[in-house]
């Protein structure tokens, strides 16, 4: 061993141990390790922020805001209300859960999808009297084999063919990983089903942000609109979308008469609804009954290009001007700039019409208007804005656009058109331009802490490899596996990449493997394709610990985890992706 590659081995074996304890965070280790391998000479100064302009971080990055995009669509949210009802057995329950998050995170980010479901799995399982613990870890592995299906699916994927791009001087295509990837994915949701019986059924120990400032009723009006797939439908049609969470209150008429809301009441274009529930369920009735609130004819203004209209909650204030006035009364509209949305009162019903409510001091309101306004409107008025929390009552759900822009990036990268890096930024500078997303829901949507791990950790990979550390390495694992068959060679890299990453991020462990795995296969004589494969998938799979990936993390506390359940479940899975993914990889990519 020289003196540099001591050097290198001493950087990352340090930066690993900081990445297991924790302290600091794992980008600021990141940033350390790169200064330290610039002070070191392992790094030249003109090289150092290479990893900034590298193509990783354009596609993480543009593959997060899409992501979001999507997301904020609703489209899997509301295909899978209109089957949950059907589903009555646990196992039919997570069958659906898990196949669903599993095949959306091929195509958005995993933590995103996930993210997405989870209160889906709440919902269904509060409906169905199962403890949460009994889904969202399955869920959370679901994601993670999800994402090994498309080279955007997650990080490692995108990492894996830079590497191999360097190598052979071809890049893996869009869906390279998947044949072998589908194969995991179906063999582990199966697993999964029957699985999920070795975790404790326990409740959450912890409570979301969300929960802990929950509202339990807001008070809304919406008219029912000429093209409305609602005209014609009864009431109990209209309830059906809430599942329970939200209904109708009363019913005005265009000629001013109040209709009580009998569930066989039929409704009509311009009946006037008067709709109470959670924030969820009025979104729901709202978005997918296609009705208009009532401050729908009023948008605020933006008045400037950077303007973003927004909703937020707030607390009205004992010296507020609205307290015993109601929103029209008080010309809120005309003299704020500011739409009210709904209402919450603790301990009383609300059934008159909105804009005529008298709000009293405490009340909880949802305001519409500019968010670089909002301060100064809120200071005015004298109310107290809760914690940010997202809030879509009143936003049109976009659905077409983000998705044919999707359908256009993942067609032009897998015909070959453009390169990932170009087809996906521009994809996400099309969601901003079509109002799929807002510029301030990017830069919040981004991983920034992610993004600085790529760039801080490549040159560091890269001087590992450039001082001969990782033939070293290979060589070591070569001496290893002289005695195996390419199949336990193979399982051996495969099995290393797995039990990396849950000491350090799976990026960071993609970014320190492949290049050893390209050394060992060349050592061995075999091609490197199905030994970067096995990185990626081994990274992908951290199906051990709540730490080495966001999406375990993600539900530990919703689930009542603890550390060691993670074991319980992941350990026989790993075991499985490992028998599975091996004659798989042999399969489609031949060693010779």
């Amino acid at each position: 061993m020289t003196f540099d590659q001591g050097l290198a081995f001493a950087i990352v074996i340090a930066a690993m141990v900081l990445f297991v304890w924790g302290r600091p965070r794992y980008d600021m280790v990141a940033c350390l390790a790169l200064i330290a391998s610039v002070a070191t000479g392992l790094v030249s100064p003109e090289d150092a922020f290479n990893g900034f302009s590298d193509d990783i971080v354009i596609i993480v990055g543009s593959a997060l805001v899409v992501s979001a995009a999507i997301a904020q669509t609703g489209l899997p949210e509301l295909a899978l209300q209109r089957i949950s009802r059907h589903l009555n057995s646990t196992r039919l329950q997570i069958l659906v859960l898990v196949a669903t998050v599993t095949i959306l995170s091929a195509f958005v980010k995993n933590v995103g999808a996930l993210a997405l479901m989870i209160p889906l799995a709440f919902q269904i399982a509060k409906r169905s009297g199962t403890s949460p613990s009994c889904f969202l870890m399955p869920m959370s592995f679901g994601a993670l084999l999800g994402g090994l299906m498309t080279q955007i699916g997650t990080s490692p994927n995108i990492i894996v063919s830079r590497a191999r791009a360097e190598i052979v001087g071809t890049p893996f295509s869009m869906f390279d990983f998947t044949p072998v990837a589908a194969a995991l994915a179906v063999t582990g949701v199966v697993f999964l089903m029957f699985g999920y019986r070795v975790l404790p059924v326990r409740t959450r120990m912890t409570v979301s942000l969300d929960e802990a400032l929950a509202v339990k009723k807001y008070v809304t009006e919406a008219e029912v609109v000429w093209e409305s797939p609602m005209v014609g439908k009864t009431i109990a049609d209209l309830q059906e979308l809430a599942h329970g969470e939200g209904k109708v209150v009363a019913i005005l008429k265009p000629d001013g008469t109040r209709v009580a809301p009998l569930p066989d009441i039929e409704l009509n274009a311009e009946d006037i609804l008067i709709l109470e529930g959670d924030p969820h369920a009025l979104e729901r009735l709202v978005a997918v009954g296609k009705l208009r609130l009532e401050s729908g004819q009023r948008m605020p203004e933006a008045n400037q290009p950077q303007g973003e209209i927004s909703n937020i909650e707030a607390v009205i204030g004992m010296n507020s001007p609205l307290t015993g006035l109601s929103a029209q009364a008080s010309a809120l509209f005309e003299r704020f700039g500011v739409n009210l949305l709904a209402v919450s009162r603790t301990g009383e019903r609300l059934t008159e019409r909105l804009g005529t409510i008298t709000l009293r001091a405490g009340d909880i309101i949802v305001l519409q208007g500019n968010l670089a306004h909002m301060p100064d409107r809120l200071k005015a008025l004298d109310c107290l804005p809760l914690a940010e929390r997202t809030l879509h009552l009143g936003k049109a759900r976009r659905a077409l656009f983000p998705v044919l822009i999707l359908i256009a990036a993942m067609s032009t990268t897998a015909l070959g058109i453009v390169p990932v890096s170009i087809a996906f930024f521009t994809a996400a500078v099309l969601m901003v331009m079509t109002g799929a997303v807002t510029l301030r829901q990017v830069y919040q949507t981004v991983d920034w802490p992610i993004i600085i791990l790529l760039a801080a950790l490549i040159p560091v990979s890269e001087a590992l490899r450039a001082t001969g550390g990782t033939d070293l390495i290979a060589g070591w694992l070569s001496h290893a596996a002289s005695g195996l068959p390419v199949y336990g060679a193979l399982a051996l890299i495969l099995a290393a990449a797995m039990l990396v990453t849950p000491f350090l991020n799976n990026a960071a462990t993609v970014l320190v493997m492949a290049p050893i795995a390209v050394s060992f296969s060349s050592s061995l004589g075999y091609r490197p394709d199905a030994f970067l494969m096995a990185v990626a998938i081994g990274a992908g799979c951290d199906f051990l610990t709540p730490i080495g990936h966001q999406c375990n993390t993600l539900v530990m506390g919703p689930g009542g985890y603890r550390f060691g359940d993670y074991g319980r479940l992941g350990a026989p899975l790993s075991l499985l992706v490992i028998l599975v993914a091996v004659p798989a990889l042999l399969l489609v990519w031949p060693v010779h």
